[in-house]
C-alpha cells in the first residue's frame, strides 16, 4: 500500500484554507456582513433633520452634511458586526443554523466561517474609530452638543450586545432603537445644521423610532426561540409572540397617527401625507405576520415589507420637507445636494429592499 508524503496529506487542507483565506476578502462577503438594507434605519433620519432644518433656516452646510449621514452609516455598519459578533461568542445564532429568514438574525458570516471573528473586529472597531473622528470634527467645527449626541448614540450602539452591559439581552434594546434612530441621530443632525432644538424635528422624526421598533419586533419573531436558549431576552422572548404582534401593530400605527396629527397642529406641511401611500406595505406586513408568525421562512415577505415602510416612509418625508423649502424660496441647489445625498446612500440598499425577493439576499 503506498503511503502519502507529508506534502500530499496537507495538499488538500492547505488549498481549502488558501480558498478560505480568498473568500474571507470577497467584496461581496463583507457587503454580507455590514448588512447595508439595514442601514437607511440610521441615515434616513439623518438627512431628514438636516432637511428639516434647511426648510426653516434656508441653510444646508453641503460639508458638515455629508459627514453627518457618512458618520451615522459608518456607525451603524460597526453596530451590525458587533451584534454578529458578540452574538456568534454567546452562541445565539449558532443555535439555528440552517437560516431560512434573511432578516433575521445575523449576517451568517462568522457561523459559515467566511470571516473570522477576530477579522470583524478589526473591521468594526476600526468604523467607530472613523465615526469618532467624524464626531470630534463636527464638535469642533460646529457645536459640542454633538459630543452629547455622539457619545450617546455610539454606546448604544457598542453595549446593545457588549458586555458587561448587553442591554439588548435584558429587554431594552427594542426601546433603545425607537429613541437612537430616530431623536438620537436626527435631532443630532438638525442641531449640526441650526445649532439648536427644534420641536418640528422632534415630531417628524418620530415616526421613524416607532417604524424602527416596529422592524427590530419583527425581525426577532423567528429568532424567540434560539434567543431564549442563548438568554437573550429581548421583549418578544420576554412577552411572547402574540403580545409581540400587538406591540408591532401598535407601533406601526402610532406612527401614521403622528404624521396625521402634525399638518393638523400647525406642526408640518400637508406635504408630509405623501408617508400614507406606504400604509398598503404595512398592511399586508401585519396580514402576514398574524398568519405566519410561527413559520420563518412564510414570515420573510412580512420582514421585507415592514423594511420598505419605514425605508419609504423616511424618504417620502425628506421629499415632503424639500417641496416645503422649495415653496419657501429657499435655494433649490440645497434640496439638490439633499437629494444626491440621499440616492447616493440609499441606491445600494434600495437593490435588497425594493429588487430583490425574500431569501435572495
Amino acid at each position: 500500500m503506498k503511503t502519502k508524503t507529508k506534502t500530499q496529506i496537507n495538499a488538500p487542507q492547505n488549498y481549502a484554507s488558501h480558498k478560505s483565506a480568498r473568500t474571507r476578502k470577497s467584496p461581496l462577503i463583507w457587503w454580507k456582513a455590514f448588512r447595508y438594507h439595514f442601514v437607511p434605519s440610521s441615515f434616513l433620519p439623518a438627512i431628514l433633520g438636516g432637511v428639516v432644518a434647511w426648510t426653516q433656516t434656508g441653510i444646508i452646510y453641503h460639508w458638515f452634511f455629508f459627514l453627518v449621514v457618512l458618520g451615522v452609516t459608518l456607525n451603524h455598519i460597526a453596530l451590525n458586526m458587533t451584534d454578529d459578533y458578540f452574538d456568534y461568542h454567546a452562541a445565539v445564532d449558532q443555535k439555528n443554523k440552517k437560516v431560512i429568514n434573511p432578516y433575521a438574525g445575523g449576517s451568517g458570516t462568522l457561523t459559515s466561517g467566511k470571516i473570522k471573528p477576530q477579522d470583524m473586529r478589526f473591521v468594526f472597531i476600526s468604523f467607530y474609530l472613523l465615526t469618532i473622528i467624524i464626531g470630534l470634527y463636527l464638535c469642533a467645527a460646529r457645536t459640542w452638543w454633538v459630543l452629547a449626541f455622539g457619545v450617546f448614540g455610539m454606546a448604544s450602539s457598542y453595549f446593545y450586545t457588549a458586555p458587561p452591559i448587553r442591554y439588548g439581552y435584558r429587554g431594552f434594546g427594542e426601546i433603545s432603537q425607537l429613541v437612537n434612530f430616530s431623536f438620537t441621530i436626527g435631532m443630532g443632525a438638525y442641531v449640526v445644521q441650526a445649532g439648536s432644538i427644534s420641536g418640528e424635528a422632534f415630531w417628524v422624526l418620530s415616526p421613524l423610532g416607532l417604524m424602527m421598533f416596529a422592524m427590530i419586533i419583527i425581525n426577532e419573531i423567528p429568532d424567540r426561540r434560539a434567543d431564549a436558549a442563548a438568554g437573550k431576552n429581548n421583549l418578544v422572548v420576554l412577552l411572547g409572540a402574540k403580545k409581540a404582534i400587538c406591540f408591532y401593530a401598535a407601533a406601526m400605527t402610532a406612527a401614521y397617527i403622528v404624521i396625521l396629527f402634525a399638518p393638523i397642529f400647525n406642526v408640518a406641511s400637508f406635504w408630509i401625507y405623501l408617508a400614507f401611500l406606504t400604509v398598503p406595505w404595512f398592511l399586508r406586513a401585519f396580514g402576514i405576520l398574524k398568519r405566519n408568525f410561527s413559520d420563518p421562512l412564510r414570515l420573510a415577505p412580512a420582514n421585507l415589507f415592514t423594511i420598505r415602510a419605514h425605508n419609504l416612509t423616511g424618504i417620502l418625508l425628506i421629499i415632503a420637507y424639500l417641496i416645503q423649502g422649495i415653496q419657501n424660496n429657499h435655494d433649490v441647489h440645497h434640496a439638490f445636494f439633499a437629494a444626491l445625498i440621499l440616492a447616493g446612500f440609499y441606491i445600494p440598499a434600495a437593490v435588497s429592499v425594493f429588487f430583490k425577493k425574500p431569501g435572495n439576499n
